[in-house]
């Protein structure tokens, strides 16, 4: 990418369009692979209302890869532990052509403060993203589906980067990769350990991944405050599987 990381800073978001509904819908059939003992197994991805009720079936890695090729993410109860299934209408995207960089994120960027690293501990990143912020605010994580995402990371079907100062881990962010789709779940970072903006940093690291590599979706499930300062916008549900259909048909390395 021309500039490098310093040239994100020059990223500028447009102005997001009224998106009309597609006719392709989630009951689509869609062929993706997914690697199991060493085989590549085709899995069909069909309607959410083929699979079992997650209450009653065991969530292990293929079932997270049919669910996210139907735009479909999973999180779990905080109290009782039950994983429910989500396909948010509008939907959160962040368009990896229109990401924006502040000048102050730019600037620590260039820094060097942290040391960046990929798929070094993506278990350590998962399990403090997930770690309850307050009585208010606990996690959506449960040991079964954590487990489920290690399974996808040890076929390399998901992926973290990690931020690191003064040999400790101090912030991440790690998401689930199919085609040339990238499904952004969480990031953390320790302002307490001196992890100051390490989770935006290594968001910039992986958005230059991603263009570089070819990728043509990075999907944050939601708008919020947070994600908005860097370009993301809602798109119907229509459009978003128009963009996860030709993603899924277009694989790239990460």
């Amino acid at each position: 990418m021309d500039g490098g990381l310093a040239g994100l800073k020059n990223f500028q978001v447009q102005r997001a369009e009224k998106w009309e509904g597609s006719s392709f819908t989630v009951h689509e059939t869609i062929m993706t692979f997914f690697l199991v003992r060493r085989q590549w197994l085709s899995v069909s991805c069909s309607s959410m209302d083929d699979l079992p009720p997650p209450d009653s079936i065991d969530v292990n890695g293929e079932l997270l890869v049919s669910a996210y090729c139907q735009g479909l993410f999973p999180m779990a109860d905080d109290a009782s532990g039950d994983i429910h299934w989500f396909r948010p209408d509008p939907r959160g995207i962040i368009p990896l052509e229109e990401f924006r960089v502040s000048r102050s994120l730019a600037r620590r960027v260039r820094s060097g403060r942290f040391e960046i690293s990929v798929d070094r501990c993506f278990e350590r990143v998962i399990r403090e993203c997930t770690r309850a912020r307050s009585d208010d605010n606990g996690s959506w994580m449960t040991e079964q589906l954590l487990q489920a995402y290690c399974e996808l990371h040890a076929h390399g079907l998901a992926h973290s980067l990690e931020a690191w100062r003064s040999g400790q881990l101090v912030g991440g962010v790690y998401g689930v990769h199919l085609g040339s789709a990238f499904f952004g779940e969480s990031m953390f970072s320790r302002p307490d350990i001196g992890g100051t903006d390490a989770s935006k940093v290594c968001l910039v690291h992986l958005v230059e991944r991603l263009i570089f590599s070819g990728f043509t979706l990075l999907d944050t499930q939601y708008l919020n405050d947070h994600l908005l300062q860097f370009g993301c916008r809602e798109v119907s549900a229509g459009v978003y599987h128009e963009l996860l259909r030709a993603a899924l048909n277009h694989p790239v390395k990460f």
